[in-house]
């Protein structure tokens, strides 16, 4: 029994091993079409405009790293920073699309290799007496047992596979560098909102600081009306500049607990489980490093997305103008059938066969060249897009730049602005209790004053929320050695510390 066995595996062996060796042949020998890749060029300028005379630090890796937000040394920011790679439902999101390309790729990578299925099957038949076969089978009752199983294999000869599972992983690449692009938004975001509620504090501190002012200068007014020195109106007129300056207090709570709200919303809170302890902001900026424009390509991570899908959409291009060629496949079965199981799996049950075969278009009427022009014109589209992003950081970098650099030098102003105003009120004050002036000329004074006190604070926040800006426009410490590796053996992607 072991005999027959031995010869006929021994046979197909042979046959499966000489299809295999022209399938091999045929692949080497083949060719990949379509366009070998290059990288569009793009025009980056020599240094960035806005720059001016403004100098930022020298250029330092470790100041903008990962956790870029830790150049503010602001404790509690870098506490609710870490909250967001945790709890942030975008990030989830951009994170679940990233497995999808990723599994898209493992799918497509696939047809490198042949497709075995298996079909066991176990029947009893009975033939009917009547029937019109052979004598010998009517009447007859009898078992079939098979175990079958099939080979499917297409041949990549013109790399059209190649060329997909090449697509795919530009396409998972994209997705890679979307999660960084989402992942710096989203704490950009945080940032941003986490300095606007610090400055209204601090804007709520300095007008509830002058409300106590008001206070006292009310009380003077009274005392003064009471003695018969002031007159009703200068006491009315210390009331009202007292209550607007009260309402003024109050109404910074409306957008202050908007941005609490949103910063809850971006750690993954609910706005009623979170709340932002008052931290009025003092301390201006760190400088942030800048560089020369074209170190920009490698830092942002949504070029980096646009140049990959460049890639896959030249790829495709590829995969279009295989299609010119014929397709050949190999197809295999072999199992085993008996009328009994006993003897199932004995040499003599065996079966077995192996085919070849070669599909081409003749004539489609043109479908073939129209999917070659959409494949290129999609890959122009995309070229288009990534110049366009590239600009787009330009601009973005341009107008943080000069907002940083224009709000520092009107802080400067606008701080001998506040000198200047409270030496005129105190100056007003002494010559109302003088009795040189009347009343109206104070109260001018703390107009003034306390306009260019609450100008002042707003010019930190937004010099901080710029400065945020500034360093999301420069890639928030990103760099494009980040996204996975691309080896060509297989197609997976791996970082340099491991699998991902």
């Amino acid at each position: 029994m072991k005999r027959p066995r031995r010869l006929i595996f021994s046979g197909s062996r042979k046959a499966a091993v000489q299809v295999l060796v022209a399938i091999a042949a045929l692949q080497l020998t083949g060719c990949v079409v379509g366009p070998k890749y290059h990288q569009p060029a793009v025009q980056a300028p020599p240094a960035y405009k806005e720059v001016g005379d403004w100098q930022p630090a020298e250029p330092n890796d470790q100041n903008l790293g990962g956790n870029w937000w830790t150049v503010f040394k602001d404790p509690q920011l870098d506490a609710l920073e870490l909250q967001v790679n945790v709890s942030n439902q975008n990030l989830k999101a951009a994170e679940a699309q990233f497995q999808q390309a990723r599994a898209a790729l493992r799918y497509n990578r696939a047809d490198y290799y042949p497709t075995v299925t298996a079909g066991p099957s176990a029947t009893r038949t009975r033939v009917s007496a009547n029937a019109p076969t052979s004598s010998l089978l009517r009447g007859a009752t009898y078992n079939d047992f098979v175990f079958p199983f099939d080979v499917s294999y297409q041949a990549d000869v013109w790399g059209r596979v190649r060329k997909t599972v090449e697509s795919y992983r530009e396409m998972a690449q994209a997705s890679a560098a979307d999660l960084a692009t989402v992942n710096l938004s989203m704490h950009a975001d945080l940032a941003v909102d986490y300095f606007q509620a610090r400055s209204l504090d601090a804007e709520e501190q300095l007008l509830n600081t002058t409300v106590t002012q008001y206070e006292q200068a009310l009380e003077l007014n009274e005392s003064r009306f009471q003695g018969g020195i002031a007159s009703e109106v200068e006491v009315e007129q210390a009331k009202t500049i007292l209550q607007t300056t009260r309402a003024q207090a109050i109404d910074v709570g409306v957008a202050r607990a908007q941005f609490e709200h949103a910063v809850a919303i971006l750690i993954g809170k609910p706005p009623a489980e979170f709340s932002l302890p008052p931290l009025p902001l003092t301390a201006p900026p760190p400088h942030i490093p800048v560089g020369v424009p074209s170190v920009l390509l490698e830092r942002r991570p949504d070029i980096a997305a646009a140049e990959r899908l460049v890639a896959s959409a030249n790829a495709q291009i590829g995969v279009a103008r295989s299609a010119y060629y014929p397709t050949i496949s190999l197809g295999a079965s072999g199992g085993f059938e008996s009328s009994s199981i006993t003897t199932l799996l004995n040499g003599p049950s065996g079966l077995w066969s192996l085919g070849l075969s070669a599909v081409g278009t003749v004539f489609d009427v043109g479908r073939r060249r129209a999917l070659t022009d959409q494949a290129r014109a999609a890959y122009d589209s995309q070229v288009a897009n990534y110049r366009q992003t590239v600009l787009n950081g330009f601009q973005q970098v341009e107008d943080n730049l000069a907002a940083v650099r224009i709000l520092e030098n009107e802080a400067e102003v606008q701080d001998q602005a506040v000198v200047a105003a409270q030496r005129s009120l105190d100056l007003s004050i002494t010559r109302y209790k003088g009795g040189v002036t009347s009343y109206l000329e104070v109260i001018t004074a703390q107009n003034a004053a306390l306009t260019d006190e609450v100008t002042a604070v707003n010019i930190l926040g937004r010099r901080m929320a710029n400065t945020v800006l500034l360093i999301q426009a420069l890639g928030g410490g990103w760099d494009r050695s980040s996204l996975p590796e691309r080896p060509e053996c297989c197609g997976k992607l791996v970082s340099s510390t491991g699998s991902k």
